[in-house]
């Protein structure tokens, strides 16, 4: 089944629901490796966000707040959900979230987009997160690369325009780097919070996708690079990030040094994250706000 744009533009997404408390936001920042810096003996900012006294909660814990799920593994949707990959991810944040709540969201599918029959689609999917008084939090938009499903709109079906894409990082040496460690358990502490795909946690399944391994969950190398930033450019006062936003290049291994590589204009930051070992990219054209 192909892709029927005029469907998908019009697919109801049911109101999806998240309650959290404080224990959630621990075990969210436990599983980006919040944990590594709040032991270490300069980890006073970090122990803010695995610890309840004066708890704060990582900002990019809002991107798995009310998610979507695999609703494109729904035959009606016409994808093929096996050559589905997350391709960018972007996040607005209105205000800092609070250490426990019941955030609601009503996704929509914001844009239907036609790269051409060897280049596959674009799906965008954004979302707002509003607690039970509507007060807005985050808006969110995850960009899906459906590397199957280009070449739609070749028989009469319309397409959206792509939005502008992410800009590349300076040409420049970044103005600061920050080296951060993944776990080796860290994927089977992450999934408790978010996506359980055994991918992440099943050696065996993760070969037979063709990794050598089990890889990290990309939600959390995107966190990993918010611990970056909030560390870094914020002095781990996370109500300072207001926009975080990067496109995913390549797999992280759990066990891996990542670095992020940052370089500050003003209130605004390019960055990018590699693994160290293997000098990759993951993490690529990344953007994000720092308030003053």
């Amino acid at each position: 089944m192909a892709i029927d744009y005029h469907k998908l533009k019009n697919w109801q997404f049911p109101v999806l629901e998240s309650r959290y408390d404080q224990d959630a936001c621990m075990l969210y920042a436990l599983g980006i490796g919040v944990g590594a810096a709040a032991t270490a003996q300069d980890g006073a900012g970090a122990l803010h966000y695995v610890y309840e006294k004066d708890l704060h909660v990582m900002p990019s814990m809002a991107v798995i707040l009310a998610h979507p799920g695999l609703w494109m593994g729904a035959p009606e949707v016409g994808v093929d959900l096996l050559k589905v990959v997350h391709g960018e991810q972007r996040l607005r944040l209105h205000r800092a979230l609070p250490s426990s709540a019941r955030i609601i969201a009503r996704p929509r599918l914001k844009s239907v987009i036609d790269k051409g029959r060897d280049k596959g689609a674009l799906l965008i999917v954004e979302r707002e997160l509003r607690d039970e008084a509507g007060v807005l939090y985050a808006t969110i938009e995850q960009t899906s690369f459906c590397r199957g499903d280009g070449g739609f709109s070749e028989h009469g079906q319309p397409g959206d325009t792509a939005p502008a894409p992410l800009p590349p990082v300076p040409s420049r040496a970044p103005d600061m780097v920050c080296d951060l460690p993944t776990r080796p358990e860290m994927a089977l502490i992450y999934r408790l919070s978010s996506d359980r795909n055994a991918l992440h946690a099943d050696p065996q399944t993760a070969r037979r996708a063709g990794f050598s391994n089990t890889i990290l969950h990309g939600l959390a190398t995107y966190g990993l690079a918010c611990h970056a930033l909030v560390r870094s450019c914020c002095d781990y006062d996370a109500s300072r990030l207001v926009s975080l936003n990067t496109r995913f290049s390549a797999p992280v291994y759990p066990g891996e040094d990542i670095r992020t590589e940052i370089w500050r204009d003003g209130n605004q930051v390019h960055f990018q994250s590699r693994a160290l070992g293997r000098d990759q990219l993951v993490l690529s054209n990344g953007t994000a706000e720092i308030a003053a």
